[in-house]
């Protein structure tokens, strides 16, 4: 590991606290995180860090999938199909962001909790100025929400035991 990526990941640890980040099993990723400008990589390891935590909390999400999609690492439960891709990256405009597909509801509900809180490009991200640190608290909901995406609109579709029938059958 390079001086600069033990250097960020302390300043990580420094900054937000607790195990840094899980290790990467995926050499082109942790490249992908090492060539982000160094005032945007400890928001994103933070981002990073807390993916995993929030599938760690919901057994039925399954192993978490670290990939890069479009140049950008992507977070999928690609085993359960669980939820919706999460990218991490740095849009043109500098600082960093956490992405999600546009066509889902996640931000679009995220927004309309914490609208005030956050900066948003459209549907698709949450935007951040570096190397301002994330709240990682409310962000915790908007994870939770792509992570669980497919589960939730499952679990929508699925009658609770008590709601009457409405087909023919009674």
């Amino acid at each position: 590991m390079q001086k600069s990526a033990i250097w960020h990941r302390l300043i990580a640890f420094l900054l937000f606290g607790g195990d840094v980040d899980p290790a990467f099993p995926n050499s082109t990723v942790a490249a992908v995180f090492d060539g982000f400008p160094a005032e945007s990589r400890a928001g994103l390891l933070a981002l990073r860090r807390l993916i995993f935590e929030c599938a760690a909390e919901r057994p039925e999400i399954g192993a978490i999938t670290e990939t890069l999609k479009w140049g950008q690492p992507a977070y999928s439960a690609e085993v359960s199909c669980a939820g919706t891709t999460l990218r991490l990256g740095v849009p043109k405009t500098g600082g960093y962001a956490i992405y999600v597909h546009s066509q889902t509801t996640v931000v679009p509900q995220f927004r309309d909790m914490f609208s005030d809180a956050f900066s948003y490009d459209g549907n698709r991200a949450v935007l951040f100025d570096a190397p301002q640190a994330p709240d990682l608290e409310k962000l915790r909901f908007l994870v939770m929400s792509a992570l669980c995406y497919h589960l939730d609109k499952r679990h929508l579709k699925t009658p609770h035991p008590d709601t009457p029938r409405t087909d023919k059958r009674g």
